[in-house]
């Protein structure tokens, strides 16, 4: 005779084989001595030898994982030189900037740059971008699975009737009492089942859901941390465009009058050929500068509608100068221990790894046994009118137990792909920390350089400022030339263009810090309440 093998005995060999992963589950249950506990830290089960058969149908232990949150880097700053200001230009955007550090951000820290229509074009985007609005949808959707799968904690309580006319054979079939063998039979009846959550399977399930519900959270977060930033950037850029394309005009302007002046001294052996087509080929590549620079601008302007959730046909009618953009002065810089809390591309790695951790308490505890409660109760009877009649009723209850036994290594090897998975996702969660650090220190590094990089510029137009109004003075007491003054007239316009591109570089670095510190969405309580649902 083959020995038989109790589906409990032979789980409990099975975990055991895997190098001590799952818990053994065999006399420990009822030992005063040995009470369920964790194995390696691994695993959470009744601790009372008292309770812990009724823990074990009711609750049982939670196999897999316990999810720590990671430790914040151990780092004091964000790059090797400490940084508490930048330098001052007396242009516009060229006032001195200073890191407050610690500072908290603000949750609408497009205001510090004062201006009412980017404030309105802001408010406009958060109400209609559609990309927000998916994001929105989306933590609807998953708060929804969680709140679906914590039904699976409660019996499942069903109801039915059924109505049947048959005829039985005469030769085989019972009949009823009436001896009749065509007959009308109505069964209403009330069906209870329930699995206890033995080894935590619906457990980590539900604590799966639950970090993948907050990585949509912070996906949305990040949505918005985007678009608003996105928002800044493209106002600035669009003011940045619009101001070179006029200083690039009054070059083209001033290149094809330098033109014509050449071709009249040629014409009387005053310059040579050369001179002239030099200032020709000088001409044609400002002019080639001009249309991509507009097409730039028509760009922007289709981007800005798109992200205000317009089509370009509705582009709103703002138009910004970065004379109207006030530089914020004193910029919060949040502590490196702080940036994991804030950051949503970090927070949503560390919940793809908190649901990762659940995942394998979810392959381990498919594993192990599976036990269903059963119940129902009902009556059966040949006429409506007879239903729940003394001797027409019927119930029954039952307990199903199944344990996997042979799968052909299945469950094994999804257990160990949910461990290789959690080591996946503890790589990427160290790869976006590495990131995020990255981002705020070459932001930092871009404001002490563009800084620099402005007062250079500042310098430049100066020097190309002065150098006409002499050139104009030395022309009227005739001591210049109309050619060295429409030569010196170019200089100043294509300083004044590098000096535009060094103002708007200050106004975008500013932004991108706040959008590389967070963006402050946990300033804000819709954000900050969003798939809360604990």
């Amino acid at each position: 005779m083959i020995p038989m093998i109790s589906p409990l005995h032979f789980a409990g060999e099975a975990v055991r084989a895997e190098r001590g992963r799952a818990l053994a589950i065999s006399a420990s249950l009822v030992s005063p001595r040995r009470p369920w506990g964790p194995a390696r830290g691994r695993y959470i089960c009744a601790a009372s030898p008292i309770v812990a058969a009724v823990a074990f149908l009711l609750s049982g232990c939670v196999v897999g994982p316990e999810f720590r949150k990671p430790a914040s880097p151990a780092v004091g700053d964000y790059t090797a030189q400490t940084l508490s200001s930048t330098a001052a230009s007396a242009v516009a955007g060229g006032a001195p900037q200073r890191f407050d550090k610690g500072a908290e951000i603000s949750a609408e820290w497009w205001t510090l740059f004062q201006s009412k229509p980017l404030d309105d074009l802001i408010v406009q985007a958060l109400a209609n971008n559609s990309d927000l609005k998916a994001a929105q949808a989306a933590l609807s959707a998953a708060r929804e699975n969680v709140l679906a799968q914590r039904g699976a904690y409660f019996p499942n309580v069903s109801a039915g009737l059924s109505a049947s006319r048959q005829q039985q054979s005469v030769v085989l079939a019972p009949v009823p009492n009436a001896n009749v063998f065509t007959y009308s039979l109505f069964t209403p009846e009330v069906s209870v089942s329930y699995v206890p959550d033995v080894f935590g399977l619906n457990h980590r399930t539900v604590e799966s859901l639950e970090a993948q519900q907050q990585a949509v959270r912070y996906q949305m977060a990040a949505t918005y941390t985007t678009l608003t930033s996105n928002v800044v950037a493209t106002a600035i850029q669009e003011a940045s465009i619009a101001t070179q394309i006029v200083a690039l005009r009054e070059l083209n302007d001033a290149d094809t009058k330098l033109v014509e002046l050449l071709q009249e001294q040629l014409a009387k052996g005053y310059a040579s050929g050369l001179d002239l087509a030099l200032q020709k080929a000088q001409l044609a590549q400002a002019k080639a500068m001009l249309p991509p620079l507009l097409k730039q601008a028509d760009q922007l302007h289709d981007l800005m509608a798109v992200l205000t959730g317009q089509y370009p046909s509705q582009a709103p009618p703002e138009h910004f100068d970065l004379a109207s953009l006030h530089l914020p002065q004193d910029l919060p810089l949040s502590l490196p221990s702080k940036l994991v809390e804030q950051r949503p591309d970090v927070l949503q790695a560390e919940a793809n790894l908190h649901a990762a951790s659940a995942e394998i308490g979810i392959a381990v505890a498919n594993r192990l046994p599976n036990l269903e409660l059963t119940a129902n109760a009902g009556s059966t009877a040949l006429a409506l009118g007879q239903l729940f009649a003394p001797g027409t009723g019927f119930w029954s209850v039952g307990a199903d137990l199944t344990a996997p036994i042979f799968d052909g290594g299945t469950l094994l090897h999804r257990e160990r792909a949910a461990r290789a998975s959690y080591q996946q996702a503890v790589a990427q969660y160290r790869s976006t920390v590495l990131a995020a650090f990255q981002n705020v220190a070459d932001t930092l590094a871009a404001l002490q350089r563009d800084a620099d990089g402005l007062n250079a510029a500042a310098d430049a137009d100066e020097s190309a400022r002065t150098t006409f109004d002499l050139t104009q003075r030395q022309l009227k007491d005739g001591y210049a030339s109309e050619l060295t003054l429409l030569t010196t007239e170019q200089t100043v316009q294509q300083a004044r263009i590098n000096l535009v591109q060094a103002e708007a570089a200050r106004y975008a670095d500013t932004a991108a810090l706040f959008q590389s510190l967070g963006g402050g969405w946990w300033q804000r309580p819709d954000l900050v309440e969003a798939g809360n649902d604990k």
